[in-house]
């Protein structure tokens, strides 16, 4: 088994999303998974330019800036990767602009004048099956408590895969990091001992993609928990007053 995870944090190899993909690999690496993190913020990515280039007889699904950044390269690892990870902070609601940069470029290597009908039913166009349908999972963090913030992002990676048909398997949604140190603070740490349960869950995740090619529901809802150690928390923060007395006390800590 061959996962590869495009790490789309502006921090890079230093962010809380590579904390998270390493406690991932650590569990799919047990299980003797081959795993490969390509961090983005040390790639040079040029933006596409929409130019089409990729769509001419003579440059057919060539992008333009082929041999020139490293964004082929990229694309040849995934083509040989047998799971992707997608792994990404939320930023203003949505993916990484690094992410969507990235993404981008795919559109090098379809043919969108050869429609076609996805396996879920869409209309779209020619794809790489190579690089676009490998099976997908989601690692997506985030500072904010609120379900409201990822939202996008998840809604963004089951749009992908739809179109892509390329079958979602996991998605490990992280909140609360600036509370919990973003895996870098002990100390706070110990004040939310239900973040190692998570902990846990992601080296879990990892093995069971590397047994199974899927992360199963009960692992996923264990990485995905609230670790704010209030009694249905899930539901209290839906209250606008009892969110106050809660940030009260968060600022106290």
């Amino acid at each position: 088994m061959r996962i590869l995870a495009i790490n789309a944090s502006y921090r890079g190899d230093n962010g809380h999303t590579r904390f998270l993909i390493d406690k991932l690999f650590k569990g799919a690496a047990e299980q003797g998974a081959e795993c490969e993190v390509v961090t983005l913020s040390k790639k040079n990515i040029n933006i596409c330019k929409a130019c089409s280039v990729c769509q001419r007889k003579n440059h057919y699904l060539k992008c333009a800036f082929d041999e020139k950044d490293d964004v082929k390269p990229i694309f040849d690892k995934m083509a040989g990767a047998d799971i992707i990870v997608f792994a990404t902070p939320v930023y203003i609601f949505g993916i990484s602009g690094l992410m969507k940069i990235f993404l981008d470029r795919v559109y090098s290597t379809g043919d969108v004048t050869d429609l076609r009908v996805s396996k879920s039913g869409l209309l779209f166009h020619h794809i790489n099956h190579a690089i676009c349908s490998k099976p997908v999972v989601t690692i997506v963090c985030c500072d904010n408590l609120e379900d409201e913030t990822p939202k996008n992002v998840k809604s963004y990676f089951k749009t992908y895969s739809k179109f892509m048909d390329a079958p979602h398997v996991g998605a490990l949604i992280r909140n609360a990091g600036i509370i919990t140190g973003h895996g870098k603070d002990p100390e706070k740490e110990k004040k939310f001992p239900k973040i190692y349960d998570v902990y846990d869950a992601y080296e879990q995740a990892g093995r069971e993609l590397a047994e199974y090619g899927k992360i199963t529901r009960k692992t996923e809802n264990q990485a995905n928990q609230e670790i704010i150690p209030i009694p249905l928390f899930k539901y209290i923060k839906k209250i606008k007053p009892l969110k106050r007395k809660f940030i009260d006390k968060a600022q106290n800590l």
